[in-house]
């Protein structure tokens, strides 16, 4: 039982993680490969982060209960599980954040600015704003990634302390 725990544990981490860092090269070669239609490959993008926020959320929460499990398994001393617990607990706020508030507010100033973001345009003030947010959405999922190696780093810490 304690190996299907930390393989269904591990497995959570991988998913989210593997898909944080794909998600970058395939957002990029929608962009390459879709060259003059920036709004078909945006649409693309934007349905792919949504489905990667969605992912995100599951394995999230899958996280969390394996780890509030793993102690009374005796898999982890307690104590060593608090650290990824927080971790993952602001991977999941920064992924709810850019879902639930990002991404709706760059839908707004797309649908303003006429249904089409020509990120050049900075003269319109929906584009200005849409650029920022997505700005805001990079550095939000760039968190994301960075907090999701400290949850690796804190685990592998973790197996070295089991009981």
């Amino acid at each position: 039982m304690k190996t299907l725990l930390r393989t269904l544990l591990y497995l959570a981490l991988i998913v989210w993680l593997g898909a944080e860092i794909f998600f970058p090269v395939v957002a990029a070669i929608a962009f390459t490969t879709l060259q003059p239609d920036t709004h078909a490959a945006g649409t693309i993008v934007g349905h792919l982060l949504r489905i990667l926020h969605g992912t995100g959320l599951v394995s999230g929460v899958v996280l969390l209960g394996l780890l509030a499990l793993a102690p009374a398994w005796n898999i982890y001393r307690p104590r060593n599980v608090v650290a990824p617990m927080i971790l993952v607990v602001l991977m999941i706020a920064c992924t709810a954040l850019s879902q639930y508030v990002i991404i709706p507010a760059m839908e707004h100033d797309r649908i303003a600015a006429g249904g089409a973001i020509d990120t050049g345009d900075q003269s319109n003030q929906y584009t200005a704003d849409f650029n920022r947010l997505h700005n805001r959405s990079e550095h939000v999922e760039m968190v994301i990634l960075l907090l999701g190696l400290g949850t690796v780093v804190t685990l592998a810490w973790a197996e070295t302390a089991r009981p």
